[in-house]
């Protein structure tokens, strides 16, 4: 029972980790409360599952449905710049949050044409997963499925260390710090959000075309609470693992993703209904972020 439990919450937590790394990116480094990702993991998927359904390389799906949530990321950081200029009574979030909550609209209807309806099925279709088990003949389940998705996983966790120190990845960086700063230098932090935003929902859609093929199908609904469980994957990950540099805090919430699966799982094996875990993603949240303060508190008493 352990090691289902432990096998179950690795393999989801590193299939979602992608998504928590592009959540990560735009609420910690840019500073931008972005609710497209909820859109853009089902979007990923409904795209990877349309092009395999159609005969098209399962490779070329996974890159097609990356490419997609980096067209979504687009268009929110550009729709956010079309708001934050037509009207100057928002407040400093509220093109963030309306651009991202259009985004998420319009990406369900976007969604359901893209599949035809609600949902496709992947059933008998060969997907990465089965490519992979013709490559190296072994079966791509249990532990296997887990030692592929590191190895993924810490290739995109590289390239994005590397990435966020180079020029265009600091001025992310500051253009969530200090945005007036990095203006009065001359960067043009505008097109440095959009690239940010692209970025971030590329990562979380290429999370939803795993998800999809893992599963074995992809439905419209796959990306409701997306964005709770992005957050709760950071903040559980900075609580426990701690955020002392960019390459840590990288390493963190991808052990935070992990944590929070493990907890789910864990708590569907107690008894706790499965109509019941988005109140409970919630409490974890709550508790998260509640943790710091209380641990403070403790250490001066």
């Amino acid at each position: 029972m352990v090691q289902t439990v432990l096998l179950s919450a690795l393999q989801q937590g590193l299939l979602y980790g992608f998504m928590v790394l592009g959540v990560y990116l735009t609420f910690r480094v840019l500073d931008f409360p972005d609710l497209t990702v909820d859109g853009s993991l089902a979007l990923g998927g409904a795209v990877t599952a349309i092009i395999i359904t159609s005969g098209g390389s399962p490779w070329l799906a996974t890159v097609a449905g990356t490419a997609s949530g980096l067209a979504a990321g687009y268009a929110t950081g550009l729709l956010h710049l079309l708001l934050k200029s037509g009207d100057s009574n928002f407040t400093n979030y509220g093109p963030k949050l309306l651009a991202g909550i259009l985004l998420m609209t319009s990406l369900y209807t976007v969604n359901l044409r893209v599949m035809h309806g609600s949902n496709i099925p992947l059933l008998r279709k060969e997907t990465v997963f089965d490519q992979l088990s013709h490559w190296f003949g072994k079966s791509m389940t249990g532990w296997w499925v887990v030692l592929v998705l590191v190895v993924l996983m810490l290739l995109v966790k590289f390239v994005l260390d590397w990435f966020l120190h180079t020029e265009v990845g600091l001025a992310m960086q500051a253009t969530g710090d200090n945005e007036q700063m990095l203006r009065s230098l001359g960067v043009n932090t505008n097109v440095v959000r959009v690239l940010a935003l692209g970025l971030a929902n590329a990562l979380v859609a290429l999370s939803g075309s795993l998800v999809a093929q893992f599963q074995g199908f992809a439905d419209v609904g796959m990306g409701i609470g997306t964005i709770v469980a992005g957050l709760a994957g950071v903040i559980i990950g900075e609580v426990l693992f701690g955020v002392r540099s960019v390459r840590w805090v990288l390493f963190s919430v991808i052990g935070g993703s992990i944590v929070y699966r493990l907890l789910i799982a864990v708590s569907l094996r107690l008894g706790i209904a499965p109509t019941d875990l988005k109140l409970f993603t919630a409490v974890l949240v709550v508790v998260a972020l509640a943790l710091p303060t209380v641990r403070k508190k403790v250490i001066r008493t």
